[in-house]
């Protein structure tokens, strides 16, 4: 028994397996969208493609995705909102940040806004967007290079923590 790549705390054959097999049907968006990010973690591409809504699943590039899928090691899955995507919805959103590492050995972050539609009672993966960014904003004064480095040191702070910036 393994967990599931998903990230859902489950056993992987009780949570995205059943419908990456298909033996079972995503009953909800998100169901969909953990058994998708499922898919890549085991390279099974053809569900992937399957669960694209059919307005889309002629551009979806096979070669990319099964590459993307072997040469990255998949960490982990946060969902970060959910809007829709009941039994009883046609549509849904899903702000969600899928965590991996590419071929180089890098740590990468793919944060995506995924549409989904319901079609004769099954869910589809539609579209996705970039989700709006925050503007960050500093709470406190700007340290110059020049300034002592607030870290104590006595040092400038170009020649002590602003280093390495």
């Amino acid at each position: 028994m393994s967990d599931c790549p998903c990230c859902s705390g489950q056993e992987y054959a009780d949570c995205c397996e059943p419908f990456i097999s298909g033996t079972a049907a995503a009953e909800t968006a998100e169901q969909l969208l953990r058994s998708r990010y499922s898919a890549h973690a085991v390279g099974a591409v053809d569900y992937i493609i399957a669960t694209n809504h059919a307005d889309t699943r002629d551009s979806i590039d096979r070669d990319a995705t099964e590459k993307w899928a072997a040469e990255s090691t998949w960490i982990g899955l946060d969902i970060k909102q959910v809007s829709g995507g009941s039994s009883k919805d046609t549509q849904a959103q899903i702000e969600f940040v899928a965590t991996y590492r590419d071929g180089r050995d890098r740590t990468q972050k793919h944060h995506e806004l995924a549409l989904f539609e319901q079609t004769d009672g099954a869910w589809f993966f539609k579209d996705a967007a970039a989700p709006k960014q925050e503007q960050v904003r500093r709470e406190g004064e700007k340290i110059g290079r020049n300034d002592p480095c607030s870290c104590g040191s006595e040092k400038k702070y170009k020649k002590c923590c602003g280093k390495a910036a």
